[in-house]
């Protein structure tokens, strides 16, 4: 007779399918309602706090918009137990930054994103939020993070802040990343950005420019006579063509003076790889005139100004310095970036005449493929196994 009864009571709640949401007051303030869950066969009570919602007045305001919502949700058919894989859409928007800031933050101390990548989307999360907060209607609530939202965003930082395509696809890449979040942490059902394209490649004109040769004796006189420590750091770029975040990273116990080498672990190097690169003399020499070696061989090379120490110095000094001291002492143009160092000393090297094999080595590119972009038009020699060949037609 239980079981009749049962199954009759199980019906009936299929029937009755949800019950309409209501506010509950008190200690806890939440919004619950009820929904049949098919894995059970019955009604299942769905509860939302709304504790973290402002003033008394605020959390009315909040629970009779989401009742609204919810109602016109069952409805329609919506099932928040067939569907729970966004169950958290009705948080606040900013709560879900403050998770989005701390998980990447974490991603940071454990190594899966650069200091400069955590930096960028910082930076970015903020622009959106304080954007945000200055439209007419600002969204409250992470369900109201939609493709509309992402697109006006978008022509925001690409037509009002007058911003280079380049940087509009670098806040593309950052919504990418949020809205994925968004999805993983079960916010959101669906990414926002699907359907959302990167600006083309033409229209992503290179912002730096290798530097010409008169300037580049410019630039050895001027730090020669004002700050020969930070030369020798345009050393390691041009000559050795190590990368800036890497620079910051060496020691000297990676130096093996005798043999003339550097030696760029995996732990540091952008592509996980370990190598060793040639030091030409003249970067050893001038590591000697300045007293470097003098100093713990567990020194980074570059500390604070420049000079071994134990404290480990961001790479952005490097840049900051450039932009601030040099580019505006020799007048370098803008696209003289402290990066072109590197351009530089690869079409240098190969303008000397230089194999593009060693080069690439030195650079540690992927493939001679990716030398070859930097190789002069003016250099470039026909392949002499073609020069004679005539062929069947």
């Amino acid at each position: 007779m239980l079981s009749v009864q049962s199954a009759r009571n199980s019906a009936l709640d299929e029937i009755l399918s949800f019950t309409y949401p209501r506010l509950h007051t008190g200690v806890c303030w939440f919004i619950s309602f009820y929904a049949f869950d098919p894995a059970k066969g019955a009604l299942r009570r769905k509860r939302i706090k709304i504790n973290s919602v402002g003033t008394a007045s605020q959390k009315k305001r909040y629970a009779a918009q989401l009742c609204h919502r919810l109602s016109a949700k069952l409805e329609s058919g919506w099932n928040p137990w067939v569907e729970a894989d966004a169950d958290r859409c009705y948080k606040q928007f900013s709560d879900a930054l403050i998770h989005y800031r701390n998980y990447i933050t974490k991603l940071l101390n454990d190594g899966v994103h650069r200091l400069s990548t955590h930096h960028d989307y910082i930076c970015f999360a903020r622009v959106m939020e304080e954007w945000n907060e200055g439209l007419r209607a600002p969204i409250r609530y992470v369900y109201q993070f939609d493709r509309s939202l992402c697109v006006r965003f978008l022509d925001y930082v690409y037509i009002e802040r007058e911003n280079s395509p380049r940087t509009r696809n670098n806040y593309l890449a950052f919504l990418r990343s949020f809205s994925a979040f968004l999805v993983q942490h079960l916010y959101l059902k669906e990414k926002p950005t699907d359907g959302l394209l990167s600006l083309g490649k033409a229209l992503l004109k290179k912002e730096r420019q290798v530097i010409a040769p008169a300037d580049m004796q410019r630039l050895h006189d001027w730090l020669q006579e004002h700050n020969r420590s930070f030369l020798l750091v345009c050393y390691f770029l041009h000559y050795l063509l190590i990368r800036p975040r890497e620079i910051a990273k060496l020691r000297l116990c990676d130096i093996s003076v005798a043999k003339q080498t550097i030696y760029i672990a995996d732990t540091i190097s952008k592509n996980k790889r370990s190598a060793i690169v040639t030091m030409p003399a003249k970067i050893l020499e001038l590591m000697v005139d300045l007293g470097y070696f003098a100093a713990p061989s567990t020194d980074y090379i570059f500390s604070k100004d420049f000079r071994p120490g134990s404290e480990w110095v961001n790479e952005k000094a490097y840049r900051d310095y450039w932009s601030r001291h040099i580019r505006p002492a020799l007048k370098f143009p803008k696209e003289y970036k402290f990066y072109s160092l590197k351009d530089t000393g690869i079409t240098a090297m190969l303008r000397a005449g230089c194999d593009a094999l060693s080069v690439k080595e030195q650079a540690r590119h992927s493939s001679l493929l990716m030398t070859d972009i930097y190789t002069p038009q003016d250099i470039r020699d026909a392949n002499p196994l073609l020069l004679n060949y005539k062929g069947i037609l």
